[in-house]
């Protein structure tokens, strides 16, 4: 009994003394001291030497070398399952790191509910290029060789020769939609424009639009106003009031220009509506004769309407944004606001 404790004394100094830099030591540790020919497994096999009349304070004695053999083994064992150095401060029980959630962008939040409300009543999707020549973004729209909407001022042209320029509205989808000939048609335009224009609060060299499209046989002005007074309704409330004003536009014929009562102030008078009550969101009218002809549809025969409205616009009577230069500008304290909605 006195050798035994002897014995477990020695290794008892050992294991106390042990501090493992890494998994190899802690598994040289658990071999010899835990292992089956370690020395726990050894001094166990003493018992059979022990007295009878010993065999139960040895058990205990042994019992307790062997506890205090696995504890130190347990306290290092994050080093099996980490990356093999002590103590790297990493916790892999813990939870992980939320990432933050991104946001929608509020013009392509805006945009996507635009088409929405159109799809509802039957409009479709349609796309074109950005780069677009004379014949679909001027000539076939109804524009003069010398129209004012050609003069350089307000065009980016990339060639002159031919004529290939940024397209300046998204009517150019609609002229490219029309003369595939399937008719009828009825369709909604989203996309970015381009104008050489001075970049402020209120101007920017591009923009969004989204511009509509409805040919059929017997369409009328009434169709149009029934159809952007159900988008009005959609958009702003049942309590929104519309009224439309006369206007030119070289592709309609005729033209007008819609007004909505200020969402702001509810038509008392404000700064964003200049004090009048009123805003204008949308430009509109039926399509002209010529524009047709020039895509060889009998203007006898059908009819139809369109309307162009800025996304920047809506989005600026939606959520009050006065400053075009901050849709592009890619700050987060800007977009961070539109993270919930």
């Amino acid at each position: 009994m006195q050798s035994l404790q002897e014995l477990i004394k020695q290794h008892e100094q050992e294991i106390n003394a042990f501090n493992p830099a890494d998994a190899t030591e802690l598994e040289n540790y658990r071999i010899k001291f835990l292992g089956t020919k370690g020395i726990v497994k050894s001094i166990f096999g003493e018992m059979k030497n022990v007295p009878v009349e010993q065999k139960k304070d040895a058990g205990q004695l042994l019992n307790t070398f062997k506890q205090l053999a696995e504890a130190k083994y347990e306290a290092f064992a994050h080093l099996q399952s980490g990356n093999g150095k002590k103590d790297d401060g990493i916790d892999i029980t813990l939870p992980g790191t939320q990432l933050p959630l991104g946001t929608r962008h509020p013009l392509r939040m805006v945009e996507n509910e635009i088409v929405s409300i159109f799809e509802k009543i039957g409009f479709s999707v349609a796309t074109g290029p950005e780069i677009e020549d004379d014949w679909h973004n001027f000539t076939s729209l109804n524009m003069p060789e010398h129209h004012t909407a050609r003069d350089m001022q307000d065009t980016f042209y990339v060639s002159q020769k031919p004529d290939w320029v940024l397209r300046t509205h998204t009517s150019s989808v609609q002229a490219r939609i029309m003369e595939q000939g399937n008719l009828p048609v009825r369709v909604i335009c989203p996309g970015r424009v381009y104008r050489n224009e001075t970049i402020s609060a209120r101007a920017h060299c591009f923009f969004h639009q989204c511009e509509g499209l409805y040919i059929d046989k017997n369409v009328s002005f009434a169709d149009l106003k029934q159809t952007l007074y159900y988008f009005v309704t959609e958009m702003f409330g049942a309590d929104t009031k519309v009224r439309f004003r006369p206007s030119y536009f070289p592709f309609t014929e005729p033209s007008a220009e819609m007004d909505i009562s200020c969402t702001v102030c509810g038509g008392s008078g404000c700064s964003l509506c200049k004090h009048t009550g009123w805003v204008e969101i949308l430009g509109c009218g039926m399509v002209h004769p010529n524009m047709l002809r020039n895509f060889g549809i009998d203007p006898e025969v059908y009819t139809g309407f369109a309307f162009g409205m800025g996304v920047e616009r809506i989005t600026q009577i939606k959520y009050q944004v006065n400053d075009l230069r901050l849709y592009s500008q890619n700050d987060l304290r800007f977009l961070k606001q539109f993270q919930s909605i």
